[in-house]
């Protein structure tokens, strides 16, 4: 429940994955052994994708795409659902696209090849970039766009549309998942500054304010009360959502369902009860609902939610951001004040038509107007639903939950090979039989053991055959045993040394387990990790380096526990004496093999959260029932708590109450750990760039490391600055890292011509990169 708590970086085992492995770019490989106004185009006359697929494809056959269900932001600046980013990618081109292991691509006019996985691949895209460190620090990145390309409606591709598209992204106002107004700019913040929605300065003043210098009194009263009934629908909706789900009988009352979302309230509570509990339980309003909601946001629970949207100006603002500049019709430079090796993957924006997301007659470079009013992207807005780029193909409609998109003839790369696509709203339950009974070509169905099962058992025993072809990538994340450093520690101080040895004692016996839990529940489907970053990064450590070691299979004294030739049985009681020769160094009193009795401010028992739905369903689930029965065995009491309501996982770690949880994180291309962390903003989520150092992990060394690697380009130096940071954590013993899973892709090898598919699909590279290509049979 909540799922609105599962943060897009703190994922479930069995999150929702997108499609396409790169989202959004306009990339093309080859081996080189030879790389709105709305549309005019006719309407589609694709076959009814409900409908079984014909013998043969002809010209009107459309490709049918399964996804999940999408929220209708189609939009390169304010889609957020992986499913909507899809949508959207599908009609737009990135200024940067990257290759197989998720490099940027800094020659993509003329194309760059990339060997990889024994295979030369060229990869274009529409611009080059150089990038420039200067000797006083600041870097220049210098980008110049092809001239001969056009929007699906005819219309060139200037720079102004890639400045336009720049300038809705920093704008004081924009409310999207991108932040690339966050980056080290040139001129940014003085943009920014002296600026702030309306929305947000409502909220700042509260219902009581007398102060109307920014606004009158009538507007107050009318955004307080639209306030009070997006609230309201909330309650309502998550009241709707208990019963969909389960959690309460349809004829629950308001006050049952609210006691599954954690609120007691008076038998005879109404809705506005409800509400008026979850907005007294926050500071404010906008972070009780988003906070609290069970699948829709403000804007679409608030009526006139778009009126509170535009920036005021409080004080002095910049007219124009003096780094973003205009040095040709298709050339421009960025100005960093700093080294930042997260910035380049922000440039990589959607350029979208001035044309037709802005107004023309309000973009005038030189006399710094930008295409819509500064404070104000209802223009842009506006567009969301409908979206129109240089993509490769042209959206139609969405209608009875199909997307209908037809081929864009100006797609520089060419138009593409299969003239329609529709992109089918499905459930988890139907994809896999949607793909066998003809309804569906394409899509990405939970890939558990019995999904598998199935496939192999519709292919004659293999997960690719005749009827089905499956593509396996490591999902770009990977799950792990979080501990709170403050909640389990020795005489109050998380960072001393027996506060640590106290940790390690957990995480030697819970990693002992990973190896039969993780097969156990996925089979070959996923691999235990030693390091807590994603295999998928060119910074995780491998067996080969130096310096590599097995996650906690030392004792206290540093001597190996486990030898090649044991057998499980005596990795297991070799783990026991690990872990009590680690729970006496953290001060512990040990007699006959068991801890008797703790330190100051330590404990003989603890408490692990994990979401498991209460009913065992989780990868880490085996380890934590075997590692209960060996701390057991050695004096101390392990609580697990298998939460049906996993809200209360995630309400515990955003207080700081929880003491060890189960859990997975979403990674990034680049391995960037500032957010998770980096312990000056431990726990800040309110601010861009803020942590979720739910470890409470305060470390200067690491700080300084996590900065150190973040204010250099060089990969190699990174990877060992990484290696330093991955070292740290691990001695702080306060994240156990368990397994790296993949993600699955099934294709019909009846109706899709496979040799068509993107070759070596890889986590950051996936088949919609390249679905210009794809053919039906």
């Amino acid at each position: 429940m909540k799922a609105n708590k599962i943060l897009a970086s703190l994922l479930a085992a069995a999150m929702a994955v997108s499609l396409a492995a790169c989202g959004g770019g306009s990339t093309t490989s080859q081996p080189t052994s030879s790389g709105t106004t709305e549309s005019q185009a006719t309407e589609s006359t694709a076959a009814d994708p409900n409908a079984g697929a014909p013998a043969a494809a002809d010209e009107e056959t459309p490709l049918v795409i399964g996804y999940s269900n999408f929220s209708s932001k189609f939009s390169p600046f304010f889609a957020s659902s992986a499913y909507d980013q899809d949508a959207q990618s599908m009609t737009q081109i990135g200024l940067l696209t990257s290759d197989r292991t998720g490099a940027i691509i800094y020659k993509g006019i003329e194309g760059e090849t990339v060997p990889y996985n024994g295979t030369d691949y060229t990869y274009y895209g529409p611009a080059d970039l150089e990038v420039t460190e200067n000797e006083d620090g600041t870097v220049y990145y210098d980008f110049t766009l092809r001239d001969d390309l056009v929007f699906s409606d005819g219309e060139p591709v200037t720079i102004d549309d890639v400045i336009f598209s720049m300038y809705v992204l920093c704008d004081p106002s924009y409310d999207g998942s991108t932040t690339l107004f966050s980056q080290p700019i040139e001129g940014m913040e003085a943009y920014r500054s002296g600026m702030e929605t309306l929305l947000n300065l409502l909220v700042a003043a509260g219902p009581d304010n007398t102060d109307f210098t920014y606004w009158d009194e009538a507007t107050q009263t009318q955004f307080w009360a639209d306030i009070d009934v997006a609230g309201v629908a909330m309650a309502n909706e998550i009241c709707d959502y208990c019963k969909s789900a389960g959690y309460n009988a349809e004829d629950d009352t308001v006050a049952a369902c609210a006691a599954n979302w954690g609120y007691e309230l008076a038998e005879d509570a109404t809705a506005e009860d409800f509400w008026a509990a979850m907005k007294a339980a926050y500071p404010d309003v906008l972070t009780a609902i988003d906070t609290e909601k069970a699948s829709t946001g403000l804007d679409g629970l608030m009526p006139n939610y778009e009126n509170y949207l535009a920036a005021v100006k409080t004080g002095e603002s910049a007219d124009s951001i003096t780094g973003i500049q205009k040095t040709g019709d298709y050339t421009m430079r960025v100005v960093a004040t700093k080294v930042d090796a997260t910035l380049i993957y922000q440039l990589g924006v959607y350029i979208a038509p001035l044309h037709y997301y802005g107004d023309p007659e309000q973009y005038d470079y030189d006399n710094n107007k930008f295409g819509f009013p500064k404070g104000d992207l209802s223009i842009v807005r506006s567009k969301t639903t409908k979206p129109l780029g240089a993509g490769p193909y042209i959206f139609k409609e969405f209608k009875n939950g199909v997307i209908s998109y037809e081929a864009n003839p100006n797609y520089f790369k060419g138009a593409p090979k299969t003239k329609y696509v529709n992109f089918l709203e499905s459930n988890d339950a139907d994809k896999m039989n949607g793909v066998v009974t003809g309804t569906i070509d394409i899509t990405d169905p939970s890939f558990s053991d019995a999904t598998a099962k199935s496939i192999q058992q519709t292919n004659g025993g293999e997960l690719t055959g005749d009827v089905i072809t499956t593509s396996l990538v490591d999902n770009l994340g990977y799950g792990y045993i979080g501990i709170n450093s403050k909640n389990v520690c020795v005489a109050g101080d998380p960072g001393s040394d027996a506060s640590k040895s106290l940790r390690k004692a957990f995480g030697t016996i819970f990693s002992v387990y990973r190896d039969v839990a993780i097969a156990s529940y996925y089979a070959d489907r996923a691999s235990v990790i030693n390091y807590p970053i994603s295999n998928t990064s060119w910074a995780a450590p491998q067996p080969t380096d130096d310096g590599y070691k097995v996650a906690f299979s030392v004792d206290a004294a540093g001597n190996d526990l486990y030898t090649s030739d044991m057998s499980d049985e005596d990795k297991y009681a070799a783990a026991k004496q690990g872990a009590l020769s680690f729970l006496e160094a953290a001060g512990y009193t040990i007699e006959n093999g068991k801890a008797v009795a703790a330190p100051e401010g330590a404990s003989l028992e603890y408490e692990i959260l994990i979401p498991a739905d209460g009913s065992g369903d989780h990868p880490s689930f085996m380890i934590l029932t075997l590692a209960k029965d060996a701390l057991a065995e050695i004096g101390i009491n392990l609580i697990v708590t298998d939460l049906s309501n996993s809200a209360d996982l995630w309400d515990g770690l955003d207080a700081g109450t929880v003491e060890m949880w189960c859990a997975a994180w979403g990674a990034t291309v680049d391995p960037d750990m500032y957010q998770i962390y980096y312990s000056d903003v431990a726990n800040n989520f309110a601010q861009p760039g803020g942590s979720w150092n739910y470890y409470q992990i305060s470390d200067p060394q690491l700080d300084e490391l996590i900065l150190a690697a973040r204010a250099s380009t060089d990969q190699t130096y990174r990877k060992a600055m990484y290696k330093a940071c991955l070292d740290i954590i691990v001695d702080w013993a306060d994240e156990i890292p368990v397994y790296q899973r993949q993600n699955a892709i099934i294709f019909s090898t009846e109706r899709v011509n496979i040799d068509t598919v993107t070759p070596d699909i890889t986590t950051f590279y996936g088949w919609l990169n390249e679905i210009e290509n794809i053919e039906l049979n």
